[in-house]
């Protein structure tokens, strides 16, 4: 009779985290759109960069982005502009940027609309 009062209890206590979680997920990927939006200027769209210049992020490796990212901010690796933008983040928000265009799907650049 107990252990079935412990494991309703246990199942109780697991939905609400369940239904608490979820919109806080949410919230990350939205706010981890928001931090990677900051690249689109260079890298383009979701990481889909024109002609490869500068290199497209979308579907790349997460440690990869992750290091290269961690490594301009430190200014182990060479740059013009990154080291500076790399240096006004978090780990934690690097690593959401990572995770962001890690997700993102590979593929050419959108076209940019025609001029009227």
């Amino acid at each position: 009779m107990i252990r079935r009062a412990v494991i309703g209890s246990w199942c109780a206590v697991s939905a609400l985290l369940a239904g608490v979680a979820a919109p806080a997920m949410a919230q990350d990927a939205v706010y981890a759109r928001n931090l990677a939006a900051t690249c689109f200027t260079c890298h383009g769209t979701d990481g889909r960069s024109v002609g490869g210049v500068p290199p497209g992020l979308a579907g790349r490796d997460k440690g990869e982005l992750l290091q290269t990212l961690k490594d301009f901010k430190a200014g182990k690796r060479p740059a013009t502009l990154m080291h500076q933008q790399a240096k006004g983040y978090t780990d934690q928000q690097l690593e959401l940027i990572a995770g962001y265009f890690a997700g993102a799907k590979p593929g050419p650049a959108a076209a940019a609309p025609a001029a009227r």
